[in-house]
């Protein structure tokens, strides 16, 4: 018996979210279930999505793992382009994965990030109100900066680890022109100083401060930070802008295509188990669209996943993964074929 739809737009209140089916493969989330808090209460702190799927899934080709390999040998960023949907962001998290590196370190650009995003952040602000609050103790240590300062996803993954780190900087290419050149020295010299503890380090060589992704603390010596295993860095770009020849050239390039038809049934059946007749017509069928225009692989995953969940049929069936399909950008239709001919 289908369960589609749960929302009827009726307007009656029902329980129906419960009959909700399990979620895609790559949309399950690992936060730890709790009773509604009462609304005043505070939010507990948002889990982020388990990418032990997309680890698992990630299917590789020949000329990815040859130059996933040229840049773990070379030391050297690996700058990932191709179009959405190629499996760009998942790359990174198969690497740590099969060699076992760890979580995989996250920077997402946009337009207004910087390097030191990407190095630390740090809060003056909070800092002047530790101080008001310290002063009528007659006591304010400088070393408390290590209190309000925290390192960004780069500067943790330059820490001295003994094997190297994984760090996805995802869509550089909507980060400021100045981006990719402010990266050319951290990236080439494995190293940065923290000028906020390089200023004290006379009076307090050491400073302890957290990392990104937990509330783990580190200790930093005279505010530099050098790396001992140069991480992973996998940068990825949809091509919207080039990259100066001086980047270019400290990066190992690959770039993904559009999955053939054969990738695409292993795509699939990777993600969502079996292949039956209808996703097979569903791959044949994006391939068809995707010959007019932009697509991404993963809206093929969330047709073929809802079609089964919904245990739609025949003309219902095709109109929904319509729906679910279309165009990424301005595109002309495939000649002979009509939206309500899909």
């Amino acid at each position: 018996m289908s369960l589609w739809p749960v929302y009827t737009g009726g307007g009656e209140p029902h329980d129906g979210i419960t009959q909700l089916p399990p979620p895609p493969p790559w949309r399950a989330f690992n936060g730890k279930p709790v009773l509604p808090p009462p609304p005043e209460d505070p939010d507990d702190a948002a889990s982020s999505p388990d990418r032990t799927h997309r680890a698992q899934t990630y299917v590789v080709t020949e000329r990815s793992v040859e130059l996933v390999n040229a840049a773990l040998y070379l030391r050297r960023p690996l700058l990932v382009t191709g179009p959405p949907g190629s499996g760009k962001s998942s790359l990174p998290y198969a690497v740590a994965r099969e060699l076992m590196l760890g979580p995989v370190l996250r920077w997402n650009v946009t337009s207004r990030s910087t390097l030191d995003d990407g190095l630390y952040q740090y809060d003056p602000l909070s800092r002047l109100y530790a101080a008001r609050e310290e002063r009528p103790k007659g006591f304010w240590a400088p070393s408390d900066i290590a209190e309000h300062l925290r390192l960004g996803p780069l500067g943790t993954a330059l820490l001295p680890h003994q094997r190297p780190r994984v760090l996805l900087i995802d869509e550089i290419d909507k980060g400021d022109l100045d981006l990719p050149n402010d990266l050319l020295n951290v990236l080439e010299e494995g190293q940065f100083e923290i000028p906020e503890l390089v200023r004290t380090a006379h009076r307090h060589s050491k400073a302890d401060v957290m990392v990104a992704g937990n509330d783990k603390r580190v200790t930093v010596h005279r505010g530099r930070i050098r790396c001992h295993a140069f991480p992973f860095v996998v940068l990825t770009s949809n091509g919207e802008r080039e990259f100066p020849p001086a980047f270019l050239r400290r990066c190992v390039t690959l770039e993904l295509k559009q999955p053939d038809q054969r990738q695409l049934k292993a795509i699939v059946e990777a993600h969502l188990g079996g292949l039956d007749q209808d996703a097979l017509e569903l791959v044949d069928k994006f391939l068809h669209r995707a010959s007019g225009g932009e697509l991404a692989t993963d809206q093929l995953l969330n047709a073929v996943y809802l079609t089964r969940a919904s245990g739609l049929q025949g003309a219902s069936r095709e109109q929904l993964a319509e729906h679910l399909m279309p165009y990424l950008s301005q595109a002309l239709e495939p000649e002979g074929l009509r939206p309500d001919e899909f």
